[in-house]
């Protein structure tokens, strides 16, 4: 993959969320430009993701001996996606949801307005080559294709981080198919939200009542939308192929 290179003094900025993909990017970023660039390492907290989310960052910020920097949309100064839906009165459609748009997509652009980058890191793997195409040619050129160019799938930056010593977030431990929110409303799937129901209780009750609330027949079950708290117990299948991945440009998956 040929593309220009950054310039001695260049400002890298590097997406970092709660996944192998991103460390992994980060990681190789440092590695290669430390010397020559100025990299800016920064996150998107969100309220409801895992607690131990952060523990992941901090252990990145410390492998790196580099501090992470916080990027949040100054609207939503909670992070919290019920926040968001409370003020948008709108959970989730077939196209997108608001937490991304306003928690993590306004987030990027708000830290843009106030700074400068020459270049971007996404954690864009070998396997999603889709979606860095996509980005470069809609929303901008200048992101460094750090994994795609070594071949790197998401299994290998996974195996990056064990290799590192690194310990994932405990979000993958309990079943989480991502390091997400406990409760990722871009899923219907029933198997889903069984899950989130037995590792996030409190989540899954709360998700339940705002859905409601709201009108969001999250859930499609046998063909047809439902309310979650009208989802019946039961073994929904598997979500070894799910994928919610929800870095800093998941929305470039509903375009």
């Amino acid at each position: 993959m040929n593309h220009a290179q950054p310039k001695d003094g260049d400002t890298i900025a590097v997406w970092v969320s709660c996944g192998a993909a991103s460390a992994a990017a980060a990681i190789l970023t440092v590695s290669m430009y430390d010397e020559r660039c100025n990299i800016r390492l920064l996150n998107n907290p969100i309220k409801e993701e895992h607690i131990d989310n952060q523990r992941f960052v901090r252990d990145l910020s410390k492998y790196l001996n580099r501090e992470i920097e916080v990027v949040i949309n100054p609207a939503f100064p909670s992070c919290s996606i019920f926040e968001v839906f409370e003020k948008r009165k709108f959970v989730s459609s077939p196209y997108g949801a608001p937490c991304t748009g306003e928690l993590k997509k306004k987030a990027r652009q708000h830290w843009e307005s106030n700074n400068h980058a020459d270049w971007h890191v996404i954690g864009f793997t070998a396997d999603e080559k889709h979606r860095h195409a996509r980005f470069t040619a809609t929303e901008r050129n200048n992101v460094l294709p750090v994994l795609i160019e070594r071949g790197m799938t998401k299994n290998d930056c996974g195996k990056m981080m064990v290799a590192l010593g690194l310990k994932m977030s405990i979000a993958y431990e309990i079943g989480m198919p991502n390091a997400n929110c406990m409760g990722c409303v871009k899923s219907s799937s029933p198997a889903y939200w069984q899950l989130i129901k037995k590792i996030a209780p409190e989540q899954h009750q709360k998700m339940g009542e705002v859905t409601r609330r709201l009108g969001c027949r999250l859930v499609k079950l046998k063909g047809k939308r439902i309310f979650l708290d009208e989802l019946p117990d039961g073994f929904y299948g598997s979500l070894k192929k799910m994928d919610l991945d929800c870095g800093f440009f998941c929305e470039e998956k509903w375009k």
